[in-house]
């Protein structure tokens, strides 16, 4: 079973409630929930949640470690054999869309970058910045520079590295997938969409009640991490410390943040929409029953 949906559109609650319903273990598909720092933050099942129902694959990587969806398809691979051990439906839930890639369509060999090289890249970034690198970077491989963020320094870095360990464009990799994780089982994928105004006011209240449950002493955790590892990216992460350092009044703080979550869901919703097309999209009615949908379409 696999469960997908952006930030904040309930896909979490949906995977426990079933999980509670047919005997089965959530399986964390989220990027930033693998972090344990960030609980709060990243909007990781509670002690509650993990009470009700087994979930693997949450909270298990250190902010500081560079985590990657190799990482991830390999630690995915031992929770499905898991979870299959002990006779429990496996529900990969969460928004990452390359984590459910790693899961359906299987990822390439892309050899290790060596140690030199990697460290290369970090003195590059420092010394050009991400626009730099980026420019850097459409010039010798203008393929994959092209549909990267100019300002997403992790994914600039990883190309930028990739480029220059192989002498092939990261793209070019990517399009050589291996065997997925779930190779061979019968899968049943659902997508949660909900409309852009509810999901737009789900993410402000969300946000609302993270700081009330703590977020800004989580921030403070991660003050002065390296803003190239994957968890430099967690949501609320950057307006939360610029807050802290006085960079930021409250007011304009929560604005920036819930605006660059809403940003992100959008994108989330984009990136489903062209490669789940053959997914099962539930509207936010059918959502809200997830447990009887799931059952009436699958008896």
């Amino acid at each position: 079973m696999l469960i997908a949906g952006p930030t904040a559109s309930g896909k979490s609650a949906a995977a426990l409630a079933l999980a509670e319903e047919v005997g089965g273990t959530v399986i964390n598909a989220d990027s930033m929930q693998v972090y344990r720092e960030v609980r709060i933050l990243s909007a990781r099942p509670s002690e509650a949640d993990t009470a009700r129902a087994p979930h693997l694959l949450y909270g298990h990587v250190g902010a500081a470690e560079r985590y990657s969806v190799g990482r991830y398809q390999i630690d995915a691979t031992a929770a499905l054999a898991e979870a299959r051990a002990q006779n429990r439906l496996p529900i990969f839930v969460g928004g990452t869309g390359l984590y459910f890639a790693a899961l359906t369509d299987g990822l390439a060999a892309i050899p290790s970058v060596p140690g030199d090289i990697r460290e290369a890249a970090r003195v590059r970034l420092e010394s050009l910045g991400v626009a730099g690198l980026h420019a850097e970077l459409m010039a010798r491989d203008p393929l994959t520079a092209a549909g990267l963020r100019p300002s997403d320094p992790q994914r600039v870095w990883r190309a930028w590295e990739v480029f220059e360990s192989t002498g092939r464009p990261l793209v070019s990799w990517q399009r050589e997938a291996g065997t997925p994780v779930l190779h061979g089982l019968k899968l049943a994928r659902f997508v949660l969409d909900l409309e852009r105004q509810d999901l737009r006011e789900r993410i402000r209240v969300r946000f609302l009640k993270m700081l009330e449950e703590g977020a800004r002493a989580e921030a403070a955790v991660l003050s002065g991490l390296d803003p190239t590892l994957p968890a430099a990216k967690i949501l609320g992460l950057r307006q939360l410390t610029a807050w802290a350092a006085g960079e930021l009044g409250e007011e304009d703080a929560i604005t920036l943040a819930v605006t660059a979550t809403r940003q992100f869901a959008k994108r989330q919703v984009t990136w489903f929409r062209h490669r789940m097309t053959d997914w099962t999209w539930l509207q936010a009615e059918e959502s809200c029953n997830f447990v009887s949908f799931v059952r009436h379409i699958l008896s």
